[in-house]
């Protein structure tokens, strides 16, 4: 499993489902639609060891395009959490 943070997000992947993944999608959509954080280790798993922690954060786009990618064309692997402060209490309300 690997979890690592972004400026406003949380990205987990379970890296378990990249062993039979052919197409390694997420980091292909990484490198075409943000900066290329996102790389596959010499397992074949999605990596971002290459990067530091400084790195990840500045380089992070927040895009998601690794999670389209993954689960579109990929083993579903990827999970992208985004907080929304007061979401809960704005559909409290509406409830």
């Amino acid at each position: 499993m690997l979890e690592f943070a972004e400026k406003s997000c949380k990205i987990t992947i379970d890296t378990s489902k990249c062993d039979t993944c052919e197409t390694k999608a997420c980091a292909d959509a990484c490198k075409k639609y943000a900066r290329g954080l996102l790389g596959i280790d010499d397992k074949g798993r999605a990596s971002v060891a290459h990067r530091t922690e400084e790195e990840i954060l500045r380089l992070g786009t927040e895009c998601l395009s690794c999670e389209f990618a993954c689960k579109f064309h990929g083993n579903d692997a990827i999970t992208i959490e985004v907080p929304v402060a007061g979401l809960d209490e704005y559909l409290a309300k509406r409830a």
